[in-house]
């Protein structure tokens, strides 16, 4: 049954997230904010901040309720974190219909049945007929320590002797089918007989480590060389992972998490001692699981064979993240060598091969530059403007614009590498060279009026954009209410110095973390996270000088105008910018290619197009 949402709310409301989580990790008070080390990621320094309502991480982007960090902490589905909290806070869960209750019974018993397989299988593996099963495991190099930590196991040979089994402790046979474990026939004369026959069992477990179906891989004779349990009430394979209750501990000391194309690798890995790493259950990865992983790791290394269809996985899988991308979260892909497997390269050259083969992984930008670009650049205008545009169609459904703005720039610097791409920082930084002549609207380029280029005009063109980049931020800071205005605009600007990219990330994440953002509260939170010196030259009177809106006492209705036109001033000097670049690119190398760009950055100047445009 879903839970009501006034629950839900009574229940926070009950237990503060500083108690909760304070119960797990030692938290100190620092001014209004408790913070503590974040137990989602290894850090030395505390950046895991805990509020009544939620907790933030600003090394790793973790974030929720209460109920959220019961759930990642523990492993616990969202129910069970529910039902543990209610508990402690002395509330009755929400009654439950019949119908509810029905469901739920039905599957405890099934999972009930399923365990009764398992067992029944782990045993087989130890009789006679199991040997040959058995030697297979052992073959591989598995330890019966690590069979038995799997709960490996045999299905005999026959149509009917799991069935028999089950049959004689009680088991319906309409609860063996619900369950996975028999086939029922098309023929309805003919009776239902068990899925799995001489086979190797590897079970299926959830979070907790409920088993709740299987994978099975022939020994011998016709069939699929691996075979799973159908879906069930219990089992729904695009929404687990292969592994995952062994591996949670040593995912969360690890900080990371492998995701491997097969059972045999998760389990080979786990005997070489890395035993952050888990398998798909038989599909491609699903939204689901990338899902999932992300609740795991910030950026999970998936780990595919080297050859062509290793290939293929891991472009489908980046295909597949790409809408669900977000600040914070990636995937990287390692590639194995060919004729190699993660369980052949641990066997054969020892955990340190798998380790440099780790520490090599590819961003999953380089990915897609590769799956595009073959790793060739193309040495025509033409061919360059086609890969320019199947990389900007494989980006567009990226849902944030900042991680989308990312991916173009790096695009651009491996199209362009010495040419318009925006080089030397985070995001692309360029060096304005002048002021611009107007300013950005929603949609066409306009003159700012004559106050306002006095009031952000600088005489000095070197320091211009570095006095331009203080002016917004300083305006950010003193009226943190544009934020929700102007988060993405702060977001997108290229800002070609260290110390102020720096402070700008700051921001934006103390604005997406939910903080109290009144300008007191923000500056002593930035000053705790190192600022300080920063926020001392920002917040002076060289920047409000040059911009009377960006001070405290500056109206809202100033601060936005004023803020509009250093916007604006700053994109007309990229594009001045790049103008000077086109030009001396011309005179170094008079090619097609680099007149071409000058004359597109002349018409982005005549038409008004915005920036990112180029990309296009």
């Amino acid at each position: 049954m879903a839970i009501p949402p006034e629950f839900l709310e009574e229940l926070k409301a009950r237990l503060p997230a500083t108690e909760v989580v304070g119960r797990r990790v030692k938290l100190i008070r620092s001014g209004r904010d408790t913070k503590g080390c974040c137990p989602f990621h290894k850090e030395k320094t505390p950046s895991f901040h805990v509020y009544d309502d939620h907790y933030h991480c600003f090394g790793c982007g973790a974030h929720g309720s209460v109920i959220d960090f019961v759930m990642e902490s523990e492993g616990l589905e969202f129910r069970e974190a529910v039902q543990r909290l209610a508990g402690e806070a002395g509330l009755p869960m929400p009654e439950e219909t019949p119908e509810d209750r029905e469901r739920r019974a039905r599957n405890r018993t099934l999972a009930e049945v399923v365990e009764m397989a398992a067992a029944f299988f782990e045993k087989c593996l130890r009789m006679p007929e199991g040997r040959p099963a058995l030697d297979y495991l052992r073959g591989r190099g598995l330890t019966d320590e690590t069979i038995r930590r799997f709960r490996l196991g045999f299905s005999p040979d026959g149509r009917g002797k799991l069935k028999a089994m089950l049959a004689a402790e009680g088991v319906e046979e309409g609860l063996m089918t619900a369950a996975g474990l028999l086939v029922q026939p098309e023929d309805a004369g003919r009776e239902p007989y068990d899925r799995f026959r001489g086979r190797v069992m590897f079970p299926i477990t959830d979070r907790q480590g409920q088993v709740i179906a299987f994978g099975a891989r022939l020994l011998a004779g016709d069939g699929p060389k691996y075979l799973n349990s159908p879906e069930t009430s219990l089992f729904h394979k695009g929404r687990n992972l292969y592994g995952l209750a062994q591996a949670k501990d040593a995912i969360r000391a690890a900080g990371t998490v492998i995701v491997c194309e097969g059972y045999t690798d998760v389990i080979a890995l786990a005997q070489a001692g890395i035993g952050q790493a888990v398998a798909p259950l038989g599909t491609a990865l699903t939204e689901e699981q990338i899902a999932l992983l992300w609740r795991l790791a910030p950026e999970p290394v998936l780990c595919f064979d080297g050859d062509a269809a290793g290939q293929r996985a891991a472009a489908r899988a980046a295909e597949r993240a790409l809408p669900l991308l977000k600040a914070g979260f990636g995937l990287r892909f390692a590639l194995l060598p060919p004729g190699e497997d993660p369980d052949s390269l641990v066997q054969g050259q020892g955990r340190q091969a798998f380790d440099t083969l780790l520490s090599g992984a590819t961003a999953l930008s380089e990915l897609i530059w590769r799956v595009e670009s073959g790793g060739r650049l193309p040495p025509t205008p033409e061919g360059r403007a086609d890969l320019n545009k199947r990389l900007d169609q494989r980006i567009r459904d990226i849902p944030d614009p900042t991680v989308r703005r990312y991916f173009q720039d790096f695009f651009k610097s491996r199209l362009w590498p010495d040419g318009p791409s925006r080089q030397g920082g985070r995001g692309g930084q360029r060096q304005g060279r002048g002021f611009g002549k107007g300013k950005w609207g929603a949609n066409a380029w306009i003159g700012p009026s004559e106050r306002l280029r006095a009031d952000t005009a600088d005489t000095r063109p070197v320091e211009s954009a570095r006095l331009r980049w203080a002016i917004l931020l300083a305006t950010a800071i003193n009226h943190p209410e544009l934020l929700a205005e102007v988060e993405e605009e702060l977001g997108q600007v290229a800002i070609n110095d260290q110390n102020l990219d720096n402070l700008r990330q700051a921001i934006l994440i103390t604005h997406a973390g939910g903080l109290p953002l009144d300008t007191t509260g923000l500056v002593n939170h930035l000053s705790e996270q190192g600022y300080s010196q920063a926020l001392s030259q920002l917040l002076s009177a060289r920047t409000y000088d040059h911009a009377r809106f960006a001070r405290p006492n500056a109206g809202h209705a100033e601060a936005r105008q004023g803020w509009e036109a250093t916007i604006s001033h700053l994109r007309g000097e990229d594009l001045e910018s790049e103008l000077q670049a086109a030009q001396d690119a011309v005179r170094r190398d008079p090619s097609e290619a680099n007149m071409n760009w000058v004359v597109r950055v002349r018409r982005m100047m005549d038409e008004g197009e915005q920036p990112e445009a180029a990309f296009d």
